[in-house]
């Protein structure tokens, strides 16, 4: 059976990708959290995951590291983590490249803290530009393959890649615009993501550096997490 290197529900945006789409789509695995420590979280993951960093996958004796990698390892031995049709797995496969690597003033800005909700500061206009350019991907993909999930009628790995900013979404109050608050609140309602929501507001753990760098942002106006 796989096993899956998680940090903490809470924060771990790159370890929620898989968590949810091996949750969604029924695949067995393990869970392996550990916390993130103070500090670097390198010398606590390292023996498990060759760069250092979640979400590890370990399949036997074979690690396979990176969200986006464990994805694509995940499509070769099952269907259904990218839309059968070939027009919709093309956008799927180009909106969660997008997401895997950019968006950088949104992740800077608005880092995933479930729990927790935040008025911020300030929005500049990076921050407009990736919530602009979020709102369109949503909204064409909800239109173009009739949805109700952003490439059509079933959840995907274009879905899980996003789920971290569905969170953020709830967390900042950010509107993306058109039928996104309905896609929005249909995620929020997935049984996979109430379980790792549930989760973590349950966890115990603080890790004071992504405490800080969120209300470095904003004002926290509500937690319900675990006291």
């Amino acid at each position: 059976m796989y096993e899956l290197l998680i940090a903490n529900k809470n924060y771990s945006s790159w370890s929620l990708r898989p968590w949810v789409l091996m949750t969604a789509l029924g695949i067995p695995f393990r869970e392996r959290q550990i916390p993130f420590p103070a500090g670097s979280s390198y010398a606590t993951f390292r023996p498990f995951s060759p760069t250092g960093r979640v979400p590890c996958l370990s399949d036997g004796g074979l690690a396979v590291w990176d969200s986006l990698a464990i994805v694509e390892y995940l499509a070769e031995r099952h269907p259904g983590v990218w839309p059968a049709d070939a027009e919709a797995r093309a956008f799927a496969r180009c909106i969660a490249a997008e997401m895997h690597s950019g968006f950088t003033t949104l992740r800077d800005m608005c880092g995933m803290s479930c729990g927790i909700r935040v008025r911020l500061h300030e929005r500049p206009a990076a921050l407009e530009a990736d919530i602009a350019r979020i709102g369109e991907i949503w909204n064409g993909g909800l239109t173009r393959f009739g949805g109700p999930f952003l490439a059509g009628a079933t959840f995907t790995a274009a879905d899980a890649f996003f789920a971290p900013v569905v969170f953020r979404a709830q967390t900042y109050g950010l509107d993306f615009g058109g039928a996104s608050s309905v896609y929005v609140e249909r995620m929020l309602a997935l049984p996979a993501m109430r379980a790792w929501y549930k989760a973590a507001l349950a966890e115990p753990w603080r890790e004071a550096g992504h405490e800080a760098e969120t209300l470095s942002f904003g004002v926290l106006t509500a937690d319900f997490r675990r006291q």
